[in-house]
């Protein structure tokens, strides 16, 4: 190849979109930590940057690449799937995208639409359940359809509600429902299954993979379910470790929502189910055989995720009301447990700069310090008496909380 050629090419790749630090490219944003550097933007309820409708219904998060806002939805009598592209600045819709779809039973707090896409700066990735089988897709950044993939049918009494996850050309994908559980990696940019690992099963599970990252250690898919907290290789799905989730004889198997976090240097990974039982386990992945190293049974999210700023845990309760608890990731020890909103989150929370954000179901939001003493900033309530199932995103010094009709943005202009 020509100087003059090596030269074109290089001008092309420096105009192609790529993700950056400063997107929200996945569920709960870089490697799904839910934390955004900078400041917390300011929030004022009557006066957002912009406020979009959002036709349909749909629990998924946004995610924003690129100066794009991508989010899912589905026609309220559930005859199809949308994935919408907004302009960030504007929240004006740039194209729609429609797949097909059939109504189906789930759980009153889901929706056909509860998955969050991913981007990695070249295509978007989504999930979609027709109402009797999933399938992952891949769109350009035209809203073009580039190819599908099958993932087989889909039994859950609640509904689907699990997001992909993609990095170096593969979308990984957790599906685990009421018959079987299999994480699966597909080609981003074909389509086409690379490996698909069946995993114990017992209750259907949620939870999204991450990307373990370490400094002199090759990065780890951590995928944390019902049955076990396993560790696989990206490129090929070989099982690193395996730590199985013990349950004492009598107590029910919980179900996996939210997914584990490395903190302290551990795994941390909650539980829960409707009925109020809760549980979080802390495993050592660096002991011969990954052990655990403390639990908590009490005062623990089941939906929401876990953030963590150190060596220190962050959490939402979800049970009788919201609360905040900070604990020691190394230990478990809790720091504090502050009863917050008489209303339950499902929106898990996020992190900017040392600023914490959750927002209960009605709406009704606080910010909080990311700190071992409990210090709240600040707390409003939505306009328009919005209620809130969707994790926010932060981007570009901009906030994104989806209601269950509208978009809004917050921030400076």
């Amino acid at each position: 190849m020509t100087r003059r050629a090596l030269l074109a090419c290089s001008a092309l790749a420096l105009t192609l979109p790529v993700a950056t630090p400063a997107d929200w490219s996945r569920f709960r944003g870089p490697n799904g930590t839910g934390t955004a550097e900078g400041e917390m933007p300011a929030i004022n309820p009557k006066a957002p940057l912009w406020k979009a409708a959002v036709p349909g219904r749909g629990a998924g998060s946004p995610i924003v690449v690129g100066g794009k806002v991508y989010l899912q939805t589905a026609a309220a009598d559930g005859s199809k799937r949308s994935l919408l592209c907004l302009d960030a600045a504007t929240g004006a819709t740039v194209w729609t995208k429609d797949a097909d779809g059939a109504a189906a039973h789930t759980h009153a707090k889901n929706t056909l639409a509860s998955s969050t896409p991913a981007c990695d700066g070249k295509q978007v990735y989504a999930v979609w359940w027709d109402g009797s089988g999933v399938s992952v897709y891949g769109y350009d950044l035209t809203g073009a359809e580039k190819w599908r993939t099958s993932l087989g049918g889909y039994k859950s009494q609640h509904g689907p509600g699990f997001s992909p996850v993609v990095h170096e050309g593969l979308v990984f994908v957790n599906v685990d429902d009421d018959e079987r559980a299999e994480l699966v990696a597909v080609d981003a940019r074909t389509g086409a299954k690379k490996w698909v690992k069946e995993r114990k099963h017992v209750r259907a599970c949620y939870s999204t993979p991450f990307l373990l990252t370490r400094e002199g250690k090759p990065a780890e898919l951590i995928l944390g379910t019902t049955t076990a907290i396993t560790s696989y290789e990206p490129a090929t799905g070989k099982v690193n470790w395996n730590y199985d989730v013990v349950w004492p004889k009598g107590k029910m198997p919980l179900r996996v929502i939210a997914h584990p976090v490395y903190a302290g240097g551990l795994l941390v990974m909650t539980s829960g189910d409707g009925g109020g039982s809760r549980y979080m386990v802390a495993v050592d992945p660096d002991q011969k055989a990954p052990a655990k190293v403390w639990e908590l049974s009490k005062e623990i999210p089941y939906v929401p995720c876990l953030l963590a700023r150190g060596d220190l845990l962050f959490w939402i309760g979800d049970n009788k009301g919201s609360f905040a608890c900070c604990a020691d990731a190394k230990t478990g020890k809790v720091l504090f447990n502050e009863r917050l909103l008489a209303k339950e989150p499902s929106a898990s929370p996020v992190m900017v700069g040392d600023k914490i954000l959750m927002i209960a179901e009605d709406g009704e939001f606080v910010v909080f310090k990311a700190a071992p003493k409990f210090d709240e900033v600040e707390r409003a309530k939505l306009a328009d008496k919005e209620k809130v199932f969707a994790s926010p995103a932060v981007a570009d010094g901009k906030l994104f909380i989806r209601g269950e009709s509208h978009l809004y943005c917050f921030g400076k202009k």
